[in-house]
């Protein structure tokens, strides 16, 4: 693992974001960049869009709220997050979430890094800083293969039994969003 990092100024530009799962990924700093301590993303995103309920076996994670709202579902409790707020989702806690404005833009950082190939294998390069209408998002993906890199990268996705059980308030545990 890379302990060293340079120092380095950037913004979100079209040469290194991501179209992703129905929105756009912007990586701001990768693992190898911060020498595996970080990850930081830009989101850009639409109602839709949403990954599965799931857990990170070594990662916690920190949204930061740009524009729009966002419903959490973590630790038997729901949020609600908006512009100028913060989330914190720690490791080893299922959590979901739910876009609730048209569109939603927000920081993500992971701690430790090291979850970046994971971005970089469901997405492809952005063709615009637009979000990409008619994407293809999770619901309509190949399930089988993002649980399989999930597991590669630490997370697990959930099943409608486990999200039940680990998320009891989420609405989605029974309708067949993903798996």
């Amino acid at each position: 693992m890379n302990q060293t990092a340079d120092f380095f100024v950037r913004s979100a530009v079209l040469e290194t974001t991501r179209s992703y799962m129905g929105g756009l990924l912007t990586f701001l700093a990768t693992s190898a960049e911060t020498g595996n301590r970080s990850f930081l993303l830009e989101v850009r995103t639409v109602p839709g869009a949403e990954p599965p309920p799931h857990l990170h076996y070594e990662q916690d994670e920190v949204f930061y709220i740009l524009e729009g709202e966002i419903e959490v579902y973590c630790m038997g409790q729901v949020r609600i997050a908006r512009a100028g707020e913060m989330v914190f989702l720690p490791r080893m806690q299922a959590h979901a979430f739910y876009f609730l404005s048209p569109t939603l833009r927000f920081l993500a950082l992971v701690q430790p890094g090291g979850i970046d190939g994971y971005f970089e294998a469901m997405s492809t390069p952005a063709t615009s800083m637009e979000i990409p209408a008619n994407a293809t998002t999770y619901a309509d993906s190949d399930s089988a293969a993002a649980i399989a890199l999930a597991a590669k990268y630490g997370v697990k996705m959930l099943t409608p039994e486990e999200t039940a059980k680990l998320l009891p308030q989420y609405p989605g545990f029974g309708v067949p969003r993903f798996g």
